[in-house]
């Protein structure tokens, strides 16, 4: 880690995504961290050889590219900076950085508590390879704030938090969450690839791990593959050691593409923002349409804990719309142009895909009728994507 880090965590965000992520000084004065494409790496002498060992420095210098590149360290370092972490690490995928954080953290015997709405391969992951290693998990209410100290057990490792919640987008009370879970010594762990540290300082609201699928709004550019651990200096040791043990990592071409799509995670936030602000608005004065799912708007569930804790919204939310047939609803989808059928978020693209949460609740039920389907609004002109909304939504009617 850069000996300036003190001093860059007093810049500003925007300053931090410029800047953060090693000094060119280091690199010949190169602006971006050159791609090393390399597995090998050489020591001049047996001493420094036997030094680069050292169980204390494994993971702070370039020995194996399997455990780190100059590239990787570089984003490792920007994303620590921008998250207000200690240290950072890099998965191959969103997914693997919430399977490999969960797993460093557990043992069998162990029990867990994970919110009812979190990203189901997250539950699957805890209802089938957790279970088969001896892990309990409880998924509770995510609304459930400080009241959450009811749940925990004598063997309660961690609360596995994600806010908004995947597909219907609560908003929890992270703070309360986190102050109950520390005064009983119980880890906290947040998926914060929704708001990302742009919106949503996680560490400064009381967490101990924040974990973000690069893939989305960090790369921005549909185009990489990626998920990053930030974690307080006790967690950071368990952590990358076991993604270490376990063999992951990630090539300096994608950690280079994420530092690209890093630099410019601002003005994209603020323009997915403005546009996702403006279509919801649009969205929730039309007929066809029940409820927009944004906490953004000022009467949408959560609205209030979003803006006590929260510094903006990104371009990500739910639309429940009137009961229709379902032939209805596939009409409407194969009618839009400008909104692709996918599976991710956070690109420069639009998305609308539907979504049914109701096989992935246990300590709480989704009991509205009407078809719910899941918006990304990308950074086109917002015309343009109101236009064939209206386009899809006409074929409700027919």
């Amino acid at each position: 880690m850069s000996e300036e880090l003190p001093k860059r965590q007093r810049l500003a965000m925007d300053t931090l995504l410029a800047h953060a992520g090693g000094d060119p000084r280091d690199r010949q004065g190169a602006v971006n961290p050159p791609v090393y494409r390399a597995s090998t790496f050489l020591f001049d002498t047996a001493a420094e050889w036997e030094a680069s060992r050292e169980h204390k420095r494994r993971f702070d210098i370039v020995r194996y590219g399997q455990l780190a590149t100059p590239t990787t360290l570089a984003l490792e370092e920007a994303i620590a900076t921008l998250e207000g972490g200690y240290r950072a690490m890099l998965l191959p995928s969103g997914l693997a950085a919430v399977t490999v954080a969960l797993q460093a953290l557990v043992r069998s015997g162990d029990h867990i508590l994970v919110a009812d709405t979190v990203y189901p391969p997250t539950r699957i992951f805890c209802d089938t390879t957790l279970r088969r290693f001896g892990v309990e998990t409880t998924y509770y209410d995510p609304l459930i704030g400080a009241d959450i100290a009811a749940a925990f057990r004598p063997n309660t490792r961690l609360v596995f938090l994600e806010s908004p919640g995947s597909m219907t987008f609560e908003i929890q009370d992270v703070p309360a969450i986190c102050a109950a879970a520390r005064a009983r010594g119980i880890h906290t762990l947040l998926d914060n690839s929704w708001a990302t540290p742009y919106f949503f300082p996680a560490f400064a609201r009381g967490v101990d791990v924040s974990i973000l699928a690069a893939t989305k709004y960090i790369g921005g550019h549909s185009d990489v593959m990626m998920g990053t651990v930030t974690t307080t200096e006790p967690l950071y040791e368990p952590i990358r050691s076991t993604v270490a043990e376990l063999g992951f990592c990630v090539s300096s071409d994608d950690a280079y593409l994420a530092l690209r799509g890093l630099r410019t995670l601002s003005v994209r936030l603020e323009r997915h923002e403005r546009n996702a602000v403006r279509i919801a608005a649009w969205l929730a004065s039309r007929p066809e349409v029940k409820r927009v799912l944004y906490p953004a708007l000022a009467d949408a569930p959560g609205a209030a804990l979003w803006r006590r804790d929260f510094l903006g919204a990104s371009g990500l939310f739910g639309v429940e719309l009137q009961q229709v047939p379902k032939a209805s609803v596939d009409r409407m989808l194969n009618s839009l142009e400008l909104f692709g059928m996918g599976a991710s978020f956070g690109g420069f693209e639009s998305l609308l895909i539907p979504v049914d949460p109701r096989p992935f609740r246990t300590a709480t039920r989704w009991t509205h009728d009407g078809p719910l389907i899941r918006i990304h609004v990308g950074l086109e002109d917002p015309d343009d994507l109101i236009a064939d909304l209206g386009r899809g939504l006409e074929q409700l009617r027919g």
